[in-house]
């Protein structure tokens, strides 16, 4: 991945909103990095630098500014479209493989070995597996020292850290504060005891009720709960448990999560942030499909569609496939009373033996290869589709076959060219 350095100066000079999260602008005279849309004075673009992730501005020696937090901003839509070692890898980290199985289980995921996969991350984002998962550790602190009361050594192993000291050093370079500092000037915690409620960004337009359609008519009770201007659901995460509350204000999604473990919050934020395609870049989509004769007209009806994703690739592949049968939450929260699982179907023991993986480490190919055997080459795209977030993959509602002929015409947002179609197929 190369930076077009003079139009990524450009954008800063705009402060374009769109493109926060897409790349890191820093400072060389102020050792500060920013996110794109900064309301701070612009540098002169000899002082401009550039990175493709904030790990490597952070393993350059810049600092997080203060002002716009370019952590906190929506992901890139790079890892969605990418479907190379580099666009996996960053999916699994962001899901907290390396803080729970080391830069050896991200690597064994991958299929490669650590000197490989460390040699490419840091040729294609100026940065290895480990400075990688540290802002993905820090990103997941700075959330918990600002949304939680809870003490800084809970949250050093809570975020992954080794260690307090480790805790405490990565967020005074990344910072350049210290954890009593920024919990002074993050906002009050919000919510009730045992919740931690987060701000999750994204770019606009956002099709809010769209999503909301979907889950409506998708929903398993004792799963989920959909109403007029919320969604919930419960969520098995890797060290247990969860539930998860999202309403819709104008300018973000409103998370309130409920984690058994809080070392959960990075992967729980991850999979939400999937699950909503929030890291999807509509402007660019709509731009694209609004000039087609055939879907544009739904493309201008309906702005910044999402295409929603996954919280497990697992699950989203036998809810299509096998027979509910549900596992009690240890505690009931509201409506919410039952896990995901799936009764008897060979694929439900192809998955539970571990023959037959579905993550985001997958490549496209090789997952939908795997799986058209078994369920069919339908069912294979929709599940690449909504696991790996696959902008490019063409699921059409059956009554609106007729149109597949157009899709070439629609790359490489074939996705969205068809969740305006089926959305247009429901309320017809």
């Amino acid at each position: 991945m190369v930076i077009d350095e003079e139009h990524a100066y450009r954008v800063c000079a705009a402060r374009d909103a769109r493109f926060d999260g897409c790349f890191i602008h820093a400072v060389r005279t102020t050792g500060i990095y920013c996110r794109p849309s900064c309301p701070a004075v612009t540098p002169k673009r000899r002082n401009s630098q550039f990175f493709l992730t904030a790990a490597a501005a952070q393993s350059a020696g810049f600092r997080a500014c203060r002002r716009c937090l370019p952590d906190a901003v929506p992901g890139s839509p790079e890892w969605n479209l990418r479907a190379d070692l580099a666009g996996r890898a960053m999916r699994l980290i962001s899901d907290g493989i390396v803080e729970r199985d080391g830069v050896s289980g991200l690597a064994a995921k991958l299929g490669y070995s650590e000197r490989h996969l460390t040699r490419v991350l840091t040729a294609e984002l100026g940065a290895g597996p480990l400075a990688l998962a540290r802002a993905h550790r820090a990103h997941a602190a700075r959330l918990l020292i600002e949304t939680t009361e809870l003490p800084f050594a809970d949250i050093a192993f809570a975020a992954g850290f080794a260690s307090v000291r480790q805790f405490n050093d990565t967020i005074r370079m990344v910072f350049a504060s210290t954890p009593s500092d920024m919990r002074g000037r993050g906002k009050a915690p919000v919510g009730t005891p045992g919740r931690i409620v987060l701000r999750l960004p994204y770019r606009a337009p956002f099709d809010a009720i769209g999503l909301l359609t979907y889950f409506r008519a998708h929903a398993l009770p004792g799963v989920e709960e959909v109403t007029d201007d919320s969604y919930a659901r419960t969520l098995s995460l890797p060290h247990g448990e969860a539930t998860v509350r999202l309403t819709f204000p104008a300018d973000h999604v409103l998370c309130s999560l409920r984690l058994a473990d809080v070392r959960d919050l990075g992967a729980a934020v991850s999979r939400v942030r999937r699950l909503l395609d929030l890291d999807a870049d509509p402007v660019a989509v709509d731009s694209f499909l609004g000039a087609d004769p055939v879907i544009g007209p739904l493309v201008r009806e309906v702005p910044g569609i999402r295409v929603a994703g996954s919280v497990d690739g697992a699950e989203t592949l036998l809810r299509l496939v096998a027979p509910f049968a549900g596992t009690p939450l240890r505690i009931p929260d509201g409506a919410l009373t039952h896990l995901y699982s799936a009764g008897d179907h060979p694929v439900t023991e192809a998955v539970t033996s571990g023959r037959l993986v579905v993550d985001v480490g997958r490549s496209i190919e090789d997952l939908t290869e795997e799986l058209t055997p078994l369920v069919g080459a339908r069912v294979a795209d929709e599940v690449a589709m909504r696991v790996l977030g696959a902008p490019d993959v063409l699921v059409l509602p059956r009554s609106m076959q007729n149109l597949a002929s157009h899709g070439p015409d629609w790359r490489p947002w074939r996705s969205y060219a068809g969740a305006h179609l089926t959305r247009k197929a429901a309320t017809s």
